[in-house]
């Protein structure tokens, strides 16, 4: 009988660990059991398959660590990153018209993009340090907003006022750049040096040794005394203030050092690729991110090092097999894309609300116990 006994509260404990583990975890199982389905029906060889994630993990990873350094900061999912993109392709658009290839030629870009990914970091921080508590919203306005003033860079300054040497990256009519800016020259000279084949998979060491770099970095950078303070302002912005940190200030770092390492992670992910199409590269670059960095368990108020690459493997595996799965099932491979494209958009929609389920009973948890504690200091007094 004491056998029993001991035993009843384990079972419940450990059936109440795993219930919080689902509830903590139910974006990647759900991805996980979709992608257990697909892979399947998709008919692929794991060669491929292994081949195609390990492309993407290094054409993605570097993107999305962009997001880590705003979510310990408090400002949840940074929409802005794409600002950083769009200071990358300027700066590879300078890389192709000084017909400057290869390794140089992305270091040149990286060069080029650091100021105006600055000084749009410092834009966007102040920004969102007027609307607190808005800041995921807001900066989702302002990628809107930037992207026209990009456009109109591009379009219209490149040429006349900027000037744009070779006239194959103009428009016919004598300025703007083309609807599409090849980097031919450039494709995957990151990826193929220092790559290995293991087993039919092509691994792009130097590309994941950057990216090893960049978390080493994010690890080193939360435990000096600038990460302290983020994390500090992420928990509390009162507390923090009150302990004598520069919370605004700090907000606005966080947001430069984002939009920086976003321009760096736009030019490996088109060193990758080979081209890109001027005005539109950037548009869904945010929003892929961020999915992927939900998909891989985390949250607005916290992500690690894990959920990144977590996300990148599963959300672009779905990416991968959810074309051939659709074809398989219904005969059209465009229920596939339409899926993907859903699922996307579905991810933050379910992200978002769950959190802000959470938050509110969080709240109202905390609002009960202070009434019991209220309650229980009146019966005492009495």
């Amino acid at each position: 009988m004491s056998m029993k006994k001991t035993n009843v509260p384990g079972s419940q404990s450990f059936g109440q660990k795993l219930l919080q583990f689902i509830r903590n975890n139910t974006v990647p199982i759900m991805f996980i059991l979709i992608c257990a389905y697909c892979i399947p029906q998709a008919g692929f060889s794991w060669s491929y398959l292994l081949n195609e994630v390990m492309t993407r993990l290094g054409r993605n990873a570097f993107l999305i660590l962009s997001l880590l350094i705003p979510v310990m900061a408090g400002m949840g999912m940074n929409f802005g990153m794409t600002l950083g993109a769009m200071a990358g392709e300027i700066g590879l658009i300078f890389a192709a018209d000084w017909q400057v290839w290869g390794i140089p030629g992305m270091i040149l870009a990286a060069i080029v993009s650091i100021p105006i990914s600055v000084a749009l970091g410092v834009m966007i921080g102040k920004i969102l340090n007027r609307s607190k508590g808005r800041e995921m919203i807001t900066s989702y306005m302002i990628s809107f907003t930037m992207n026209g003033v990009y456009q109109f860079v591009v379009l219209f300054m490149m040429g006349p006022i900027i000037p744009i040497v070779h006239d194959s990256l103009k428009l016919p009519r004598g300025y703007g750049i083309r609807n599409t800016v090849s980097l031919l020259s450039m494709r995957q000279s990151l990826d193929n040096l220092l790559a290995v084949q293991v087993g039919g998979v092509k691994i792009p060491v130097l590309t994941l040794l950057i990216i090893g770099l960049a978390c080493l970095f994010i690890v080193w950078f939360r435990k000096t005394k600038l990460g302290q303070d983020m994390r500090a302002v992420g928990q509390d912005m009162e507390v923090a203030r009150d302990a004598g940190i520069n919370v605004e200030r700090t907000r606005v770092i966080s947001m430069v050092i984002s939009t920086v390492f976003a321009g760096f992670g736009m030019i490996i992910y088109l060193q990758n690729v080979g081209n890109f199409p001027t005005y539109t590269a950037h548009t869904q670059i945010g929003m892929f991110a961020i999915a992927a960095l939900l998909v891989g368990g985390a949250s607005v108020d916290r992500a690690s090092i894990g959920n990144v690459f977590l996300g990148v493997i599963l959300f672009h595996t779905m990416f991968i097999v959810a074309p051939k799965t659709g074809a398989a099932i219904t005969g059209d491979s465009m229920i596939g894309e339409y899926f993907r494209v859903f699922v996307s958009y579905a991810v933050i929609t379910l992200a978002l609300v769950m959190y802000e389920s959470k938050k509110r009973k969080n709240k109202s948890l905390a609002g009960q116990q202070l009434a019991a504690e209220q309650a229980a200091e009146e019966e005492a007094s009495k």
